[in-house]
């Protein structure tokens, strides 16, 4: 038997049956708040029970709080398909041929406008029919590594993408476009700026803050833009490719060891951090911002270091952080720690005894700042001088997330600390600098005169 109202429970389904209404129709619904008309869609079996959900013809969805319902009438009815129509990837000799890894969810989709699905699309035939423009770009070519939420992507991840890329290269692709969830992107961006040196060619990580069932959707532009970049640019180095604005007017490429998320639904969420973005990516071309990077190269030559310890950890330091936190992790075996640590690279005095355990153990501790831009300054003061003569290191302006990246991938190599130690302070990617530019620290407060007016001027 067919399930007419899909993942509806409780009181929510009680109101379905009461006005014989299903899941996928369309349907007028008439509240203490008003009319709504759409398209009933599903719900997760994870979801409330007193809500239902429409797709309104804007786009949107709202839901419905069933306790505020007066009265529904279904309208009209269409299951959902959910086979994207697929036109034949177009291949133009003379064009960059383009490889595109998927690690989980959806790069691209189309949404049935008139059922309300969001259907994934993922090979040449199913992105072309999504996103037509690709073919005016390059010669597109596609696996699917991995079907994995952003969250669950790790070390093993890390390490077969950095495999795949490196064989790619070596077959003479012109560019890489890794589609992958937005929350760890930057952790992934990190490992395989470290994992992949040298490269000839630009490797791209590309996601989306909203999906594709939304009006306004990044994620189509965000494709175009990291195959443009992937076919086109001259800059050979690991990018993560996001909006720039919030607006569509262009997008942004950030060094893959100096980009953080930090917004959690923003389309501009991804922000270099110490430093100024590498270029910006447009429909047109790129166009650099900094001069210094690594240039387009003819040959296939990269260097593959797929290497990590699992058994590291980042500690964000807060006031009253217990010594157990640490002696937990020397008691499970933990072969590196990152702190976070406030101000100039502190934390607090009852931490130094789990401190010089780890001295003792040979278990590496790398300070880092949780201000995010900044040095970490451990002279300045006695309880820096303190720390890192129970052991610490400083590391530099490295991000917090990145050090951590960076000490797996070291530790992954070598057990003898000198050479860790060597490795963690030898910039590779960008991920230490020897100075920010006064441009790299940019937080402007809404209020203040001068910031509405810059905002007026320029965009909201």
């Amino acid at each position: 038997m067919i399930d007419i109202f899909k993942g509806y429970r409780g009181k929510a389904l009680e109101i379905l049956k009461k006005y014989n209404v299903r899941v996928w129709s369309d349907a007028e619904i008439k509240t203490t708040r008003g009319s709504f008309n759409g398209i009933i869609l599903p719900r997760s079996e994870n979801d409330d029970d007193w809500h239902i959900v429409l797709k309104l013809a804007t786009g949107y969805n709202v839901g419905i709080d069933v306790n505020t319902i007066t009265d529904m009438k279904e309208i009209g009815y269409k299951e959902a398909h959910y086979k994207i129509p697929e036109k034949k990837f177009p291949y133009t000799k003379g064009k960059p041929s383009v490889k595109l890894f998927g690690t989980g969810g959806t790069i691209a989709s189309r949404l049935d406008y008139r059922t309300g699905a969001v259907i994934p699309a993922f090979s040449p035939g199913e992105l072309y029919g999504a996103v037509p423009e690709l073919a005016n770009i390059c010669n597109l070519q596609t696996e699917k590594l991995f079907a994995v939420f952003s969250e669950n992507m790790g070390p093993d991840q890390y390490k077969k993408l950095a495999v795949a890329i490196g064989k790619e290269i070596e077959k003479g692709i012109d560019g890489i476009v890794i589609g992958h969830g937005t929350d760890t992107l930057h952790h992934t961006a990190a490992a395989l700026s470290f994992m992949i040196q040298n490269s000839p060619v630009p490797i791209v990580l590309v996601g989306s803050q909203r999906s594709s069932d939304r009006p306004s959707s990044d994620a189509a532009l965000n494709l175009i833009h990291a195959t443009t970049t992937a076919a086109t640019s001259d800059i050979a180095e690991v990018l993560v490719c996001m909006f720039g604005p919030t607006s569509d007017e262009y997008g942004l490429l950030h060094r893959g060891t100096r980009v953080r998320k930090m917004h959690s639904s923003y389309r501009s969420t991804f922000r270099t951090i110490g430093d100024v973005p590498l270029a910006t990516v447009t429909r047109d071309g790129v166009q650099p911002i900094k001069p210094e990077y690594n240039h387009r190269r003819k040959d296939k030559k990269v260097k593959i270091l797929p290497y990590f310890e699992e058994k590291i950890a980042l500690l964000y330091y807060y006031p009253n952080m217990q010594p157990d936190m640490i002696y937990s992790l020397i008691d499970n075996d933990y072969k590196g720690i990152v702190i976070a640590g406030t101000g100039l690279g502190h934390v607090n005095k009852p931490l130094y005894p789990a401190i010089r355990k780890c001295k003792e153990k040979g278990i590496p501790v790398y300070m880092t700042v949780q201000t995010l831009w900044g040095y970490v300054h451990m002279f300045v003061y006695d309880t820096g001088r303190d720390l890192m003569s129970d052991g610490i290191i400083p590391a530099e302006n490295m991000l917090p997330e990145v050090a951590y990246v960076k000490l797996g991938w070291a530790l992954g190599q070598t057990g003898d600390s000198e050479k860790v130690k060597e490795l963690m302070l030898t910039p590779i990617a960008g991920d230490i600098t020897k100075r920010e530019p006064y441009n790299g620290y940019l937080v402007y407060q809404g209020g203040i005169p001068e910031v509405e007016e810059f905002i007026k001027k320029v965009h909201k």
